[in-house]
């Protein structure tokens, strides 16, 4: 075990007898920096702390232990004297072979959008209609929302939110249109993000208002749920009429 890891469990260990888990707190924390998958720019970072406060820190760019307070240039010095070989090896030794792992774990998933579009009453504003394209429960982060009309990208008129966390590595997003209808147009969102392998298009039908369109499918389907059980019902009949039942 190296002294800067010895050193810090015998002090921690100490510290809880004679203060208790409210005394003081010495805590470590082990960094690998990744900003490609090529691992280049990759960085170690060796970070001590004493009651949250960060005091000296091994960063494998920079190339040695820097103190940030008076205790943390001492430990500083004395660890770049006697160890600071072992702590330039451990870039090698952890975060390289840990890179494939990671990024097969988690940095290679990739989860397609579920999009939704809709109408949605605008603003008061230049234009009577507006529509609202969202996207939900994608990853990675990185997505692109387009308007076109009649395969024209529409640039005006056109507010969308940031990529929002959902707070379990999911991520959503909406766009909103304003726009004046025209007969015969053709109004697409169009949904580009890693997961896809080319980019989604959907198509709004403005033949009928959405609220009149579910009232239409609610009516459907309570009039083929009616005709059903009123078959199920003439055949019971029949049946019972005839002596079977």
């Amino acid at each position: 075990m190296s002294m800067p890891i010895a050193f810090y469990i015998c002090l921690t260990l100490i510290l809880s007898i004679f203060y208790g888990i409210d005394g003081y707190f010495y805590h470590r924390l082990v960094q690998c920096r990744y900003s490609s998958k090529d691992l280049h720019g990759i960085e170690f970072i060796d970070s001590y702390y004493f009651n949250q406060a960060e005091y000296v820190r091994f960063n494998s760019t920079v190339g040695k232990y820097v103190g940030y307070t008076e205790y943390g240039v001492k430990n500083a010095e004395a660890w770049n004297r006697d160890y600071l070989a072992q702590e330039l090896g451990e870039l090698e030794r952890v975060c390289k072979p840990s890179a494939d792992i990671d990024y097969s774990a988690v940095l290679d998933k990739t989860v397609e959008p579920h999009v939704r579009l809709s109408s949605v009453t605008p603003p008061s504003g230049r234009h009577p209609a507006m529509l609202m394209c969202s996207a939900y429960d994608f990853y990675p982060k990185p997505i692109r929302v387009t308007w076109l009309r009649d395969g024209h990208e529409v640039k005006s008129d056109v507010t969308s939110t940031e990529e929002l966390a959902n707070g379990d590595w999911y991520y959503q997003i909406h766009s909103h249109l304003e726009y004046t209808p025209k007969s015969g147009e053709k109004i697409s969102c169009m949904v580009e993000h890693i997961s896809l392998t080319e980019p989604m298009m959907y198509h709004w039908d403005p033949s009928l208002p959405e609220a009149e369109r579910n009232k239409i499918a609610i009516g459907a389907s309570g009039l083929v749920l009616g005709t059903i059980l009123a078959l199920a019902g003439l055949i019971y009949y029949k049946k019972k009429s005839s002596g079977v039942l």
